[in-house]
């Protein structure tokens, strides 16, 4: 019985007898020679093959875009260039407006005076412009404050990143948002008639306005700063440094502390120069807990005044616009500037030095 398959017939190449070779499918309809040149000459890319057109790009990209659309592009890049500008120009209308007054009030007193002498009396008579005691004041708050807040501000972001459950971070977290979002001005009254009350009755030598209440609480307020800025630089740790030091055998501890901490110190200490500025520019607390008394002193049992807390005074008093005692208020917030700016700088030097790049 014959197949319906077509057969072709062809010579034994050595005993010369006629034998049968099938043809498959896909041999029984061969290419044409245009196929088959096709397969072998490749196609250009301005002819695509035939039966395939190409596909539209997107629009707007490839295409040349129409004069409507370049001008709308226009006006959103300047929209988005002003917005940003503001910032900048906000900066330069607080350096100009401080350095306008200060350098009036440097005509009459000369800036030897003003950094190095010990006694801030601007409203007396005769008047001294030693502005060392509130520079004393404002540096011994903020130590006290970082004494307080950067330890247990690392260890609460080294607790919510390495030990904590998802649980348990949802409930920590927000009450230490929570410490972030209180007014300044209640953390000064809590200082004043809490802190304040429990310190005298363990010292009773301390005085009613103090600095070491002032700091104790500015540290708790700073707090929140540091340990969320910690937490995001010890997230940022890759997941491969962790697991590689449990390979070998290390517990959870000597992973947070020998592999997770030193690899995100940069983003560590950045967290603790930040919070230490936000300490020396703060108000409410100082010019509250911490008195109005310029001293140069490092004991934290007595009043203080700070660089913040003088400004405040003196801007709510009866100055005369245009004297040099209204001018010692620009030349303390100049000084005041100059010190937060100088520690943003060093904070960017040791995220730029110290940074660690994981891929």
């Amino acid at each position: 019985m014959k197949s319906g398959r077509p057969q072709l017939r062809s010579k034994d190449p050595v005993s010369g007898a006629p034998r049968e070779r099938r043809v498959t499918e896909d041999t029984e309809a061969g290419p044409t020679p245009a196929e088959a040149a096709a397969r072998v000459m490749p196609q250009s890319p301005a002819a695509p093959a035939a039966g395939f057109a190409p596909r539209p790009g997107p629009r707007g990209l490839g295409a040349p875009a129409s004069g409507a659309r370049r001008r709308k592009e226009r006006v959103i890049s300047a929209v988005l260039l002003a917005f940003s500008a503001v910032s900048i120009l906000t900066t330069v209308g607080i350096v100009f407006a401080l350095a306008r007054e200060a350098f009036a009030f440097f005509r009459e007193v000369s800036v030897f005076e003003f950094l190095t002498g010990t006694e801030w009396t601007p409203l007396f008579r005769p008047p001294q412009f030693g502005v060392l005691p509130l520079i004393a004041g404002s540096v011994l708050i903020a130590a006290g404050a970082a004494v307080v807040a950067l330890p247990i501000g690392l260890a609460a972001a080294i607790y919510l990143s390495e030990y904590a459950h998802d649980r348990v971070r949802r409930i920590i977290k927000p009450i230490l948002e929570v410490l972030a979002g209180v007014p300044t001005v209640v953390y000064g009254y809590f200082a004043l008639t809490f802190v304040t009350p429990l310190l005298r009755s363990i010292w009773p030598e301390i005085e009613v306005f103090n600095a070491a209440s002032a700091a104790l609480v500015m540290g708790i307020m700073i707090i929140p700063m540091v340990s969320s800025l910690s937490e995001d630089a010890l997230s940022a740790v890759p997941r491969a440094l962790r697991e590689g030091a449990y390979a070998l055998g290390a517990t959870r501890f000597e992973v947070a502390a020998r592999t997770v901490v030193p690899a995100a110190l940069s983003g560590i200490i950045a967290s603790f120069i930040l919070a230490i500025s936000r300490a020396i520019g703060e108000t409410m607390i100082v010019t509250i807990a911490a008195g109005l008394t310029p001293k140069l002193t490092l004991n934290p049992f007595e009043s203080v005044e700070t660089m913040t807390a003088y400004i405040a005074s003196t801007a709510a008093g009866d100055v005369p616009h245009g004297t040099v005692e209204y001018q010692t208020i620009f030349a303390v917030a100049l000084t005041l500037f100059a010190i937060t700016l100088l520690m943003n700088i060093i904070s960017n030097i040791v995220l730029a030095k110290y940074r660690e790049v994981y891929e």
